[in-house]
């Protein structure tokens, strides 16, 4: 119903805004992400609404980017994810990061948001992870099997903080864990990862 709005931002905290569109006064929720790349007061901005209808209330949720906007329809298609969880979700990462963790598998990093468990977290990245991944975001079969470890989990890190693209530093860590075994320390995994690059 709703595509956007654009009006005067009349109060805004890290969860709420107040949008003054001609005369008429909306209140948005909105995730952390949104509220960071907000105006000053009694300036405009359009934000991207999505219109949340249930028995007892009509909400309406904002975001500054569409990224913002597609990931929290994903999340929110997932059984037992309500708008409020991915506003959560989104206040705690930004889409590009979130994408990281999903394709990562990286379940510890999603069960430290605030009402996600460990069967939530699991759902979440079995439900998006097809979704997310792109042509450059190749995530082998058997990538569980792979990064089932802290050790694993922090080598690909480093291998993505050192510039590598996601696809190359999996291939590169999926050899170097068939060589290695799965006992070896980061330090031995990322050498030898390196030399595989």
């Amino acid at each position: 119903m709703y595509a956007y709005l654009d009006g005067i931002v009349t109060y805004k905290d890290p969860t709420l805004l107040l949008l003054d569109v001609h005369g008429v006064g909306y209140e948005v929720l909105i995730p952390l992400s949104t509220f960071e790349r907000l105006p000053r007061l009694n300036e405009r901005i359009k934000l991207l609404i999505h219109y949340h209808v249930r028995e007892d209330a009509q909400t309406l949720y904002g975001f500054y980017s569409k990224e913002e906007k597609d990931l929290f329809l994903k999340l929110i298609n997932i059984s037992g994810i309500g708008p409020k969880m991915a506003i959560t979700i989104l206040s705690g990462a930004s889409p590009a990061q979130f994408k990281n963790r999903i394709i990562a598998g990286d379940v510890r990093a999603l069960t430290l948001i605030p009402g996600i468990g460990l069967k939530t977290a699991k759902r979440i990245i079995v439900e998006l992870r097809e979704k997310m991944v792109g042509a450059d975001d190749n995530v082998p079969e058997d990538l569980d099997a792979i990064f089932q470890t802290a050790v694993s989990d922090e080598a690909l890190k480093a291998l993505l903080s050192l510039g590598y693209k996601r696809s190359e530093a999996y291939n590169a860590l999926k050899r170097a864990s068939k060589e290695l075994g799965s006992d070896a320390a980061v330090e031995t995994i990322l050498k030898v990862a390196l030399n595989k690059m």
